[in-house]
């Protein structure tokens, strides 16, 4: 009987899959670790390698389907062999196929493939697993060249040549892929917003899995939890002089100092000060979360969005989230996030302010209880205190960097005096910065 391909486990909760796309069809010949077919999980495109060389010879799950982890998927083997029945469990749901370069290549057999020594790099190839134990190589120093940043062997052979000469540069000395909360001037200079649809007037987009598992999630929780949304404004002037008296000695790092490193250390901070924030509902009540692990909410243009998280982002310095943000928003838009790099996450930061945007009312990444919103930060005349001539202080007008922030909350969970004094300490911190 010939290799079974079946669903693969991608991370802890990752328990179902759709076939996004079958690369080959029946009756093909395919060689070992030659890309078999695509999957999505968790809006995360996959790429599935043939487990051995062969005939495809059973297709058993259409494009489209969406199927539990372990479900039979097809068999590779030699014609005139004998072939498995059928699946019988149902498919969990359907969903339109979608084209969509994968990320890491999973070898998707009976038995799971070795996996790399932190788990980050997900699934890889026997043969890549062996050369790189062989050879005492670190995966996560070896850019892949394959489809979606598949490491291959190729790759590692190229590596080994390559390692005598020069180290490989960790991921966030590698250029960022664009400045994830960059000044809003920077990014929208008056030109139309990047990211708008291409599709000609009269025409109907196809939903994807990746469109169709936001507009699930969006409608999920607006009917799971009450919306409630509050408004601050911050003056940022001590964030961006910080940021202008540091940006070089960051850059000698191979980080690029963003904003998006202060807001996510301003929310660490008022996550801190108020844990009610850092929790989710239950129906046995209201769970709080030990660990802060911080998503950031990162743009795909027209395939949506995505919400790669830092974990434990409490325990990072400005310079370790910068350094995370940088890596994961550069990933999240290369396609080459784990599917376990966008779980578990207990609070949300969505910066709508790229596009222009001065507020808004965001959605709730459920099950958290909270989503932070960032807006455009733009320079306003503002009343600010000066010292007067005899003494004390007088009123004065000033130009100074602003920015509105809001903060979406469930009702269930968070009263509006709460969620004041959450985004109150985000405003606070901003201020203070030295």
């Amino acid at each position: 009987m010939g290799e079974r391909v079946v669903m693969p486990q991608l991370g802890e909760s990752v328990v179902e899959g759709t076939v996004t796309k079958w690369l080959k069809r029946e009756g093909d010949r395919v060689e070992e670790f030659e890309p078999l077919l695509e999957i999505n999980t968790d809006k995360v495109d996959t790429e599935i390698p043939s487990p051995a060389s062969g005939t495809l010879l059973k297709i058993y799950v259409p494009e489209g389907q969406t199927v539990k982890a372990g479900t039979l998927l097809a068999v590779v083997g030699e014609l005139g062999e004998a072939l498995p029945e059928a699946p019988a469990p149902a498919p969990v749901a359907a969903a339109a196929p979608a084209p969509t370069a994968g990320a890491a290549a999973p070898v998707a057999s009976a038995a799971p493939p070795p996996r790399a020594k932190d788990g980050d790099l997900g699934f890889i190839s026997p043969v890549v697993a062996r050369i790189a134990a062989e050879h005492k190589i670190d995966l996560r120093q070896v850019p892949g060249t394959g489809r979606g940043g598949r490491i291959t062997k190729k790759d590692v052979l190229a590596y080994l040549e390559r390692r005598t000469a020069a180290p490989a540069r960790a991921a966030w000395e590698e250029p960022a892929s664009g400045e994830l909360f960059r000044p809003t001037e920077e990014v929208f200079p008056g030109a139309a917003p990047a990211g708008q649809p291409k599709a000609r007037p009269g025409a109907t987009v196809p939903l994807d899995p990746v469109r169709r598992a936001i507009a699930e999630h969006m409608v999920r929780s607006k009917a799971t939890s009450p919306h409630v949304t509050t408004v601050m404004e911050a003056n940022l002037r001590r964030v961006v002089a910080h940021r202008q008296a540091h940006k070089g000695q960051f850059a000698a790092e191979g980080v690029s100092l963003t904003f998006s490193a202060y807001f996510a250390a301003a929310a660490v901070e008022a996550l801190r000060a108020v844990p009610l924030v850092n929790a989710s509902w239950g129906e046995d009540g209201i769970h709080l979360h030990s660990q802060i692990n911080l998503g950031i909410a990162v743009s795909l243009g027209e395939q949506g969005l995505i919400v790669p998280v830092i974990k434990d982002a409490d325990r990072l310095s400005l310079l370790g989230l910068a350094k995370t943000i940088q890596d994961l928003a550069a990933r999240a838009r290369a396609r080459k996030l784990q599917p376990n790099e966008v779980q578990r996450g207990t609070f949300t930061i969505t910066n709508h302010g790229v596009a222009g945007s001065l507020f808004a009312t965001p959605i709730i990444n459920q099950p958290q209880v909270a989503i932070l919103g960032v807006g455009a930060i733009q320079k306003r005349v503002v009343v600010v205190e000066a010292p007067a001539p005899e003494g004390g202080t007088l009123d004065a007008l000033a130009i100074q960097p602003m920015v509105y922030l809001s903060l979406t909350f469930d009702h269930r969970v968070l009263d509006g005096a709460i969620a004041d004094t959450f985004l109150a300490h985000v405003v606070r911190r901003l201020e203070s910065w030295s």
